[in-house]
């Protein structure tokens, strides 16, 4: 699964989100966060974690999460290409309304001196 896929799902983001905000987090505190079973929100870190937006550690008898830094610079990194072409896009839109605004002026000009 990809990640935005993963990310398609409301509750994968408030995990992300969650996890931004607090660093490491056991899948317990994790689970404490939310109105759903412990194996529902297992669920949910196990397709973060294949989707590569967690990783998971082992420590002692815990599993620690955090943000998985490579997937979420997959995500940005996109974004900032879909940037890059709606600020082109813009930039165009802005110079054809500029021209046409240029247009309308001197028509408008032409047809008071007639």
């Amino acid at each position: 699964m990809s990640a935005f896929s993963a990310l398609s799902d409301t509750t994968r983001r408030e995990i992300v989100m969650l996890l931004a905000k607090s660093g490491e987090l056991t899948a317990t505190d994790i689970s404490d966060n939310f109105a759903m079973s412990a194996p529902a929100v297992s669920q949910h870190l196990k397709v973060l974690r294949e989707a590569n937006v967690v990783q998971m550690k082992k420590q002692a008898q815990k599993r620690l999460y955090s943000i998985n830094q490579s997937g979420i610079n997959e995500i940005s990194g996109w974004i900032l290409e879909v940037k890059k072409l709606w600020s082109k896009q813009s930039s165009a839109l802005d110079s054809y309304l500029l021209d046409l605004h240029k247009a309308d002026r001197r028509k408008t000009r032409r047809s008071k001196k007639a």
